[in-house]
């Protein structure tokens, strides 16, 4: 448009002003804009994990034995219910700002409940988890898009696909491994139950996301995972900081490896789980949960150092809020571990219902620091107006040195 005289200046000036005055009046208006028009507005991320569907929990809001379906969509409406809410004022990412938006929602796994009896299908459990996550979340990013869901398996989602040393019914069911593969992976040809093959068909995957790479591994970054992860990071600058997203903890669990005897089966005597490609090399048997994993860490203890890009750890399987730092089983190297809740199967919030949390992160990108934020989703299990209360809240640098 030329503007040539002062009549069409003031028509300009006076046509810029009333859309302006519009924009305001529509509710998220300006906000939505602001947030399309900024590359350094922070990062919004859910994370949550194990929902363990087909169990219940003991107790839950003044019931008893309460259904997982009950107890995650109650979750969810605190979830959907975060952009309304401020950030607490404790000088971390966005300190003290109303949040506005989410963009990402993190499922870190066990979506279905191991199917040993009584408990469901893994197809039961993944058709219950995809119309609670995917249709109940009602989430909107900096666009005002709807929010992206990044997933990946757990150990019960694993073992449904390949079977377990106690009787399951079904004996085995791929579906909540083919349902994650094809929805990540997005194969040209769509995997199916019937040639779904674990050995094979790993769920990894990557993203970038504002100079941040994310890296989505089945299960922990065993000798097999460290193969793709190899190659995943030759993709980007060693300058790019790079966060884990993973199921296990990063010490792993003895029982997850494989039977190193052969015909490397599972029985109840050993209780080997052969979740990982890699066999288990402390011995010539996991002593359940307490087995040394120290030999198997020190594999993954070098790739972290041959990468020091690496600055942050996500990860779910033994659940309660916990922000720590992994320090290998020698003490020389030091990795900041974010470990979240259970709405089904927490440590501490099984027990003390008041105790049940997710993790907000948020991302600076321009600065390239993350505040990772305990969001405590049930204080008052009589009131269900209570909103989330912010608990624990902890800053990294992702900045690479």
């Amino acid at each position: 448009m030329l503007v040539n005289t002062p009549k069409q200046f003031f028509f300009f000036k006076t046509c810029i002003l009333i859309s302006s005055f519009v924009l305001l009046l529509i509710p998220g208006a300006a906000i939505c804009q602001s947030a399309q028009n900024s590359s350094n507005a922070p990062i919004e991320i859910v994370f949550t994990s194990d929902a363990h569907y087909a169990i219940t929990r003991k107790a839950f809001r003044g019931d008893t034995n309460v259904n997982s379906h009950i107890v995650n969509t109650t979750m969810i409406s605190q979830i959907n219910n975060l952009p309304t809410l401020n950030l607490p004022a404790d000088n971390g990412v966005g300190a003290g700002n109303n949040i506005g938006y989410i963009d990402y929602l993190i499922e870190g796994g066990d979506i279905a409940n191991r199917m040993e009896i009584p408990y469901q299908s893994a197809a039961a459990s993944w058709a219950q988890f995809e119309t609670d996550y995917f249709s109940g979340i009602t989430l909107k990013d900096q666009q005002h898009k709807p929010i992206k869901f990044f997933v990946i398996p757990g150990n019960h989602d694993i073992t449904n696909a390949i079977g377990y040393y106690r009787q399951m019914q079904p004996l085995t069911d791929p579906s909540s491994m083919v349902k994650i593969y094809n929805m990540m992976l997005k194969p040209a040809k769509p995997m199916t139950n019937e040639i779904y093959n674990y050995a094979t068909d790993k769920i990894n995957y990557s993203r970038n996301i504002k100079g941040i790479h994310f890296v989505f591994i089945t299960l922990w970054p065993d000798s097999a995972e460290r193969i793709w992860m190899e190659k995943d990071l030759k993709t980007v600058a060693k300058t790019t900081p790079v966060i884990i997203v993973t199921h296990d903890q990063p010490t792993c669990e003895a029982k997850h490896f494989t039977n190193p005897v052969a015909p490397h089966n599972m029985t109840k005597q050993n209780k080997f789980e052969n979740l990982t490609a890699e066999y288990y090399k402390e011995g010539n048997a996991a002593a359940a949960d307490d087995g040394s994993t120290d030999i198997e860490q020190r594999g993954w203890v070098r790739f972290l150092k041959a990468h020091p890009n690496i600055k942050a750890y996500f990860h779910g399987n033994s659940n309660w809020n916990e922000f720590y730092v992994y320090k290998g089983p020698d003490n020389d190297v030091a990795l900041p571990v974010f470990r979240v809740d259970s709405p089904m199967k927490g440590k501490y919030s099984a027990k003390d219902e008041t105790k049940l949390s997710f993790q907000l992160i948020s991302i600076d990108p321009k600065t390239k620091d993350m505040t990772v934020r305990e969001c405590l989703w049930n204080t008052n299990p009589s009131d269900p107006s209570a909103k989330v209360i912010f608990g624990d809240s902890k800053t990294v640098s992702l900045k690479v040195d």
